[in-house]
């Protein structure tokens, strides 16, 4: 394993993208298909909270991936020298609707780069602003926390999980296949093989199976939430993932209501560990 060169590392903060995106509909009714959804999406509809998580995504030619599906180390992401990359969690305002058939534009900026000493080893937190705009208006703006970690040493017990809230006000179960996690990997251009790639994510990773992505088990907190509540307009989220999920048992999807407009949102693994927890800012409930 090579050694973290912080300094280095931290000359990719400043560092922007943009990119350009013609929002149609197919991503959004493929999503409903595999959310088991009923409605359908046509020109002018508003996407759903997350739904933008659709587009937008990085293409890469399957020669420049590495070898565990992702892009190559370098480009706009820093290099960090740790084989585990994560979506650990992130912070959202929705300022304007995202609507099918418009002309959007994302500008993504690297805000931070730190290196922190934990129980597993090192880690590497790298922070990414993504700003959506419809022209000049800004719809959506995104702190994205992304964690780099080091292979688990095998002889460090594993931290024992958080256990998730006992009720909630409202909730869903879950079962995970993997046509579920294939169809969002597509949907999402995704190629980390830990989500489709059962042996390499078992013998190579050492999971104990395939792995739910974490924008996936955010967007199904927020699915919970309109299910619930569909006039509910979600104006914030932030959710943070703190233990994996995986295909080999069920999960549920719950929340409960806070003060000032807020419903805790969380998922419960089938063994009772909390395993992402996020707050939705509501308006105009009726």
């Amino acid at each position: 394993m090579s050694k973290i060169d912080i300094d280095h590392l931290q000359t990719w903060v400043g560092k922007s993208e943009h990119q350009d995106d013609l929002i149609t509909s197919f991503p959004a009714n493929a999503l409903a298909a595999t959310l088991d959804r009923d409605e359908t999406y046509k020109a002018g509809d508003p996407l759903p909270p997350l739904w933008h998580w659709l587009h937008f995504l990085p293409i890469h030619k399957l020669k420049d991936s590495g070898y565990d599906g992702h892009a190559a180390l370098g480009g706009f992401l820093p290099p960090v020298p740790l084989p585990r990359r994560m979506w650990a969690g992130s912070r959202l305002t929705f300022h304007a609707p995202m609507r099918i058939g418009a002309a959007l534009s994302k500008r993504s900026t690297v805000q931070n780069v730190a290196h922190k000493s934990g129980r597993s080893g090192d880690l590497v937190f790298v922070t990414v602003i993504h700003e959506v705009f419809d022209a000049k208006t800004l719809c959506t703006q995104e702190e994205q926390d992304i964690v780099y970690r080091a292979w688990p040493d095998p002889n460090t017990p594993s931290p024992s999980p958080i256990l998730a809230p006992a009720r909630s006000d409202f909730s869903r179960k879950i079962e995970p296949d993997p046509v579920l996690l294939f169809r969002y990997s597509a949907l999402t251009f995704n190629g980390h093989r830990i989500h489709y790639d059962q042996p390499f994510c078992t013998g190579t990773e050492g999971y104990e199976g395939l792995v739910v992505h974490g924008p996936l088990l955010a967007t199904l907190m927020l699915d919970l939430l309109r299910r619930e509540y569909p006039k509910a307009a979600v104006t914030d989220f932030e959710f943070r993932a703190l233990s994996p999920v995986f295909d080999t048992q069920d999960f549920s999807v719950h929340g409960t209501f806070a003060q000032d407009g807020k419903v805790k949102l969380w998922i419960t693994r089938d063994d009772g560990a909390l395993a992402m927890q996020g707050t939705a800012k509501i308006k105009d409930v009726t």
